[in-house]
């Protein structure tokens, strides 16, 4: 398993992050302990969880499970804690049934990390990430109509600065080791580096944003800041929630899967906006190049991931365990400059297909 620098940390993670947004939901704790254990015997030495896991669906009732989940590993497994890097995340505005939907705040930092301590049966988190901006993001799909003239920005760098000197004390008090971000902008992510900088207070180690063959958004502002300021990128859906494996083309919906189990739940589904007129086509394009080449989908997906020169680690989820260990596998492969090339004209004939 190739290793990466974890921004200017000192610390190295594996190109392949363990995932862990369905453990207790559709992953049963059981499995998700054996999740555990074949990961970290395979060489991957980063798990990334959430307050708000798990998913599919969320629910007040099970938030804050995935991360009990982890934590009854850790209790079952003493001495093994250090073998890997906990990355987990402060929820933040709108989210209605975590502190009513508030704003991330100095207020909600010390008691939201210490409710997560308890959960995860853990003294420390290495990598404490703001699950997305108090002022909004153009993450999921809210990029086609992203308006950001009603910011405020006096606010929004008060803000900053008051969570940063608020971090620096979990930090001294040993609660939390490094801090990260996810779901920002090249803008926002700058300014906390410049704040950062100019108090010594945490610097952002890394940025954890939707990143795959069918969503490229951070392909531009967002690279240029990463290899120029050592911010790397922890991208997630790396495998499009399951559409670059296949098991959607033709209409299908898989006993189990997160469309399937979307459907039970509310009676249809978009895959969070990602399932248009135009994802399956273009999730063929890249199917196709891989059955050209004699590469597994999944394995090409994931290779195309872990070689981009801004990417930190992989995240992947995997429900069952049949499917973590064929992910794994993904770490052999290295692909060629003819399916680089290809992969490269497939993008300019499917331009964000959600």
């Amino acid at each position: 398993m190739k290793m990466n620098p974890l921004g200017r940390t000192g610390l190295t993670v594996s190109e392949l992050c363990l995932g862990t947004m369905t453990f207790g939901t559709q992953t049963p704790e059981a499995d998700g302990h054996a999740q555990m254990n074949v990961a970290l015997a395979a060489g991957i030495n980063i798990v990334d969880t959430a307050e708000m896991y798990p998913v599919n669906p969320i629910s007040a009732e099970t938030t804050g499970r995935t991360e009990e989940i982890i934590g009854t590993w850790n209790a079952a497994n003493p001495g093994r804690r250090g073998e890997y890097i906990l990355a987990t995340k402060h929820s933040g505005a709108g989210l209605g049934h975590i502190r009513d939907g508030a704003p991330i705040t100095p207020e909600s930092i010390p008691g939201t990390i210490e409710a997560s301590l308890t959960r995860l049966q853990t003294d420390y988190i290495d990598l404490y990430q703001f699950h997305w901006p108090n002022r909004g993001s153009y993450m999921f799909r809210q990029n086609w109509t992203y308006d950001p003239s009603a910011q405020n920005r006096d606010e929004t760098l008060a803000n900053m600065e008051a969570c940063l000197e608020a971090l620096q004390v979990q930090v001294d008090k040993g609660n939390i080791r490094h801090f990260g971000l996810s779901n920002e902008s090249a803008w926002g992510t700058a300014q906390w580096l410049r704040i950062a900088e100019t108090h010594g207070w945490p610097r952002v180690a890394s940025v954890q944003n939707e990143y795959s063959l069918l969503c490229r958004l951070y392909d531009t502002d967002m690279a240029e800041l990463s290899i120029n300021e050592d911010v790397g990128l922890l991208s997630f859906s790396p495998l499009a929630t399951g559409l670059l494996t296949g098991k959607y083309q033709d209409g299908a919906v898989p006993d189990g899967s997160r469309l399937a189990v979307a459907k039970v739940v509310s009676g249809s589904s978009d895959l969070g906006g990602r399932m248009t007129d135009r994802v399956l086509p273009a999730a063929q394009a890249y199917l196709d190049i891989a059955k050209r080449h004699g590469i597994d989908p999944v394995h090409m997906a994931l290779a195309w991931c872990r070689m981009r020169p801004f990417m930190a680690s992989a995240i992947f989820g995997a429900t069952h365990m049949v499917q973590l260990d064929h992910a794994l596998e993904s770490v052999n492969v290295v692909l060629s400059d003819e399916v680089l090339r290809e992969i490269d004209t497939a993008h300019r004939a499917h331009p964000m297909p959600y």
